[in-house]
């Protein structure tokens, strides 16, 4: 299934915002950005792949899993209205999926992106 579009991130100035005003989380496969605006109707997420990432074929693929990661995980997110970008650091093509997964999830974590399950008495 593709991310729909209004859920992507096009402006190269709102990358620039969520850079310098956003907050920043580094894994050891991937950093996680994210910056809250109440004017978003839903979330806006943005894939960076550097040619350091990888050849093309591999940065693609870490594309693909990274909106996976967003489909998967993003309905549990405590608030839906902010930017949020994904950076492959090097070496994120060789690690496998359940490692970019965990990585992706400590990041959102630490940043305050989930919701927190309900304590049960």
């Amino acid at each position: 299934m593709r991310l729909p579009r209004k859920f992507s991130m096009t402006s190269r100035a709102d990358f620039s915002r969520v850079k310098t005003t956003g907050q920043a989380k580094a894994g050891r496969f991937v950093i996680l950005s994210t910056l809250e605006d109440p004017s978003l109707v839903t979330l806006r997420t943005g894939f960076i792949t550097t040619k350091r990432s990888g050849k093309a074929h591999d940065r693609n693929l870490l594309r693909r899993r990274f909106r996976a990661l967003v489909q998967a995980h993003a309905p549990g997110f405590a608030e839906i209205r902010r930017f949020l970008v994904t950076i492959a650091r090097a070496g994120a093509a060789q690690a496998t999926f359940a490692e970019l997964e965990a990585d992706w999830l400590r990041q959102a974590r630490r940043l305050g992106l989930l919701a927190r399950p309900e304590e049960k008495p």
